[in-house]
């Protein structure tokens, strides 16, 4: 009998909101989220939590003295993860054999400058005694294996931009191994902070529109010569079970997983990622040819981090695997700007929504492209980072 990866539950919070119904009506409502903060004196637009999210956030800490220490990406793990239990519907006695892994581009961000800033201004003190346990990546899944009680493989990783999908990647390969039935993955980001915007200003790729009804714009035909690039945070995680045919049928399944792809650019330059996309393009198609079906996909959730080159390789990359049959292009960082690690989980988040809606948001400005309304039965999502990994997963609704 045919075994599957599904998705049971999910729980997220973003700027799109922290419960499924208020993350689809923030999509379909068709609004940015991104709002000017103040950062090292500078108006910067970013995407944040809202004041709402942020009083969950806080009442988690208020739970437990132990965690009134952790950094904000590890609060809001817990926060998915609760959900994503939850919703699964899995029992305290199956937690101890639930494995987890939380992927995060820059991990524990707050609290680390904090701590950093703290011994530049007085390198003699003691450091806060937690200050080494409580800023380590590896920290985010821990917490929540001490949250949730898990005693399963517990582990945190990075690889940039495409970190989400790779958690996911590692969840299925355990599970397929036969060394768990049941894990938590996902990604989790909170790189709001004056150092971090600093370094995209570096770049030379962060937007200054601050007037913009969408500050972060990506393959738009209005900009195509101009990056959009806006940071958000937030974090998603799901809930993965290997389930029989049968099993499948479960109203509470939220998706299958049919297909991944990976591949890693070789190129030289500052950020590793190709004029024609080479990896992504590697990762589609070997995402292609290992799905279960020749159904076709319906939709592609784009990277599209709204940078001029990294628009522009993906959409190379894209009309090289599917020429002129091309599926639906969407994109949800016009609403919540890039989210580092977390963005594909946030995309995987708003392609389960699209699956059991049978529907999608398009964009809301004029783009380089044409979409052909079709209904939404398989969705692609793509994911790329500095480094020049990529990422790419099929999924669909049986």
């Amino acid at each position: 009998m045919d075994r599957h990866i599904a998705i049971t539950g999910m729980g997220s919070i973003s700027p799109l909101g922290s419960s499924t119904g208020e993350v689809w009506q923030s999509y379909q409502r068709r609004e940015s989220l991104i709002k000017a903060k103040t950062f090292n004196g500078e108006q910067v637009p970013v995407a944040s939590l809202s004041d709402e999210s942020e009083k969950i956030l806080e009442s988690i800490r208020l739970e437990n003295q132990d965690y009134k220490n952790l950094d904000k990406t590890v609060i809001m793990a817990i926060h998915c993860a609760r959900e994503a239990v939850k919703q699964a519907g899995w029992r305290k006695s199956e937690m101890p054999e639930v494995g987890i892994n939380i992927g995060s581009s820059r991990g524990a961000t707050e609290l680390l400058e904090r701590r950093h800033a703290e011994y530049l201004a007085n390198p003699s003190q003691r450091l806060f005694p937690l200050a080494s346990p409580t800023t380590t990546l590896g920290n985010i899944s821990s917490s929540v294996a001490h949250d949730i009680e898990s005693n399963g493989s517990t582990f945190s990783h990075s690889v940039t931009c495409s970190t989400a999908l790779h958690a996911v990647f590692n969840g299925i390969a355990w599970m397929r191994a036969g060394m768990a039935n049941k894990f938590i993955v996902g990604g989790s980001e909170a790189p709001l902070t004056g150092f971090t915007i600093a370094q995209m200003k570096a770049l030379r790729i962060y937007t200054n529109d601050l007037a913009a009804s969408y500050p972060c714009r990506p393959c738009s035909s209005e900009t195509p010569l101009q990056s959009t690039f806006v940071l958000g945070e937030g974090a998603a995680l799901f809930a993965l079970e290997l389930l029989s045919d049968d099993e499948l049928k479960n109203e509470k399944m939220l998706g299958v997983i049919d297909s991944i792809g990976y591949a890693q650019e070789n190129s030289r330059t500052p950020t590793a990622i190709t004029e024609e996309g080479s990896a992504l393009q590697k990762s589609m198609r070997m995402a292609l040819k290992n799905m279960r079906d020749k159904i076709p996909v319906d939709l592609i959730i784009l990277h599209a981090p709204g940078t001029i080159k990294g628009d522009s390789s993906e959409m190379k990359a894209v009309m090289s695997v599917f020429g002129n049959e091309l599926p639906v292009l969407v994109s949800n960082k016009w609403l919540v700007g890039h989210t580092f690690g977390a963005s594909g989980s946030l995309s995987l988040e708003y392609a389960l929504l699209m699956l059991a809606r049978n529907c999608y948001a398009d964009f809301p400005y004029p783009i380089t492209f044409k979409n052909v309304m079709r209904p939404v039965k398989r969705i692609m999502i793509n994911a790329a980072g500095f480094g020049g990994n990529a990422a790419s997963l099929i999924v669909s609704r049986v």
